[in-house]
């Protein structure tokens, strides 16, 4: 129970912080946020504030922001559909409701025959089933719409849809989800450095007995500059490139004292949930200071940063190994591992995770804040925007390579994890 109420409070996080950065984005660029939804499935409760509707929703897994104008978002209201429309004093719609959930005494039972929220703001229909005469009513530009779930929300006029603002306000919404996510693994790494008995440094304060860091002769108090050229200001980055080389023969700059040598060793592999990773049989320093604690905070990032775009190289490489991939099954088991370790691994995972999502996000396929910015960025160049037909068609490209990858992994998330 303890490691399915973490996984989903980390997941909950990570994925709110995320659409959050969309939202806020939005909101300062113009565009109209319809819903912010915190959970999916049905809704459980609703507040309006600012034109933006904020949910919370069965399942507690994420959440989601609807910018109007946006593919997700759907306006439309199919004729034939019967609603009923509250008029104001000067007989213009301010709210339309589809939904049999919601009854307003007030409200003029209209079966629809055709709509325009978006340019005309106009609803044509019969009233109160006389099919005779077709009445036209002029929809408020703040109207809103109950829909079949009883959701109220705003109606998206074309002047406050996505497309109205500027490439640039656009590509800085859509980098705004991973930015977010970025700050908060900053913010979680220095947050559980503060809770540490110190942290983790470059500088070496054990080695294990008949190690191979002992049989290459490093010492307690000597500080790792650097692994094969690339430095290691920190116990995260020094901990990474010695997993990253496996059996490989790497060559160390190490600072003794006032003097710097090389030392040449191997790290001895060792599989890790399906991976090989070196190990040499040492342990760090740890530093107290309030100043090594917010460098913490950035230095751990950067490690999972540099671990990220090793994966990600492989990948393009071609030694790609799908367990380097884990989908929500794999999370979840390695979720239900840290929320045995305390809180501050817990923390750690968080600000991995993060950092995680946010560098994945940007990776150029459509569908994912990366493809968006990068049509984004086509659209900038061209100065004229992408057809939407086409645009459409590379996203259902991209979200079909998402879901075959997504299937991909989740299987043999549990053939890795479950099925032994």
């Amino acid at each position: 129970m303890t490691a399915i109420i973490t996984f989903i409070i980390v997941f909950g996080i990570l994925v709110i912080v995320h659409e959050f950065g969309h939202y806020y984005a939005a909101k300062k660029s113009g565009i109209l946020v319809r819903e912010f939804s915190v959970g999916m499935g049905p809704k459980i409760v609703a507040y309006r504030k600012n034109h933006t509707t904020y949910t919370l929703r069965l399942l507690p897994l994420g959440g989601y922001v609807r910018m109007a104008g946006a593919q997700e978002d759907d306006s439309d209201i199919q004729p034939g559909t019967m609603a009923s429309l509250v008029l104001n004093n000067q007989n213009k719609v301010t709210k339309i409701i589809t939904s049999s959930k919601v009854y307003d005494a007030n409200a003029v039972p209209v079966q629809i025959s055709k709509s325009d929220l978006v340019d005309d703001l106009e609803i044509e229909g019969y009233e109160n089933g006389d099919e005779s005469v077709v009445k036209k009513y002029s929809v408020d530009h703040d109207a809103t719409i109950v829909e079949e779930d009883g959701t109220e929300v705003q109606i998206a006029p074309r002047d406050v849809q996505l497309q109205s603002v500027s490439v640039w306000k656009r590509m800085i919404t859509n980098f705004a989800g991973p930015f977010n996510n970025f700050i908060l693994a900053v913010l979680a790494a220095i947050l559980a450095a503060f809770m540490m008995n110190g942290v983790a440094t470059n500088q070496l304060g054990h080695i294990e007995k008949n190690s191979i860091a002992q049989q290459a002769g490093l010492k307690v108090n000597d500080t790792i500059l650097s692994v094969n050229g690339k430095s290691t200001g920190s116990w995260t980055a020094l901990s990474t490139n010695i997993q990253n080389n496996p059996g490989k023969r790497v060559s160390l700059k190490v600072k003794s004292s006032d003097k710097v040598r090389t030392v040449k060793l191997t790290p001895k592999s060792v599989k890790s949930q399906g991976q090989s990773f070196g190990f040499i049989g040492i342990m760090p320093k740890r530093d107290s200071s309030i100043g090594a604690k917010i460098k913490y905070g950035f230095s751990y990032s950067w490690g999972t940063t540099v671990a990220v775009f090793h994966a990600l190289g492989k990948m393009v490489s071609g030694g790609f190994n799908i367990n380097q991939l884990s989908g929500p099954v794999g999370i979840y088991s390695m979720t239900s591992q840290v929320a045995s370790q305390g809180l501050v691994n817990i923390i750690l995972f968080t600000s991995m995770l993060s950092m995680n999502l946010g560098i994945v996000n940007l990776i150029p396929i459509p569908a994912l804040d990366g493809g968006k910015i990068l049509l984004n960025i086509v659209e900038a160049i061209r100065r004229k925007p992408i057809p939407e037909q086409y645009e459409t068609v590379i996203t259902l490209i991209g979200v079909g390579i998402l879901v075959l990858l997504m299937i991909a992994v989740t299987w043999n998330d549990i053939q890795r994890f479950f099925i032994k």
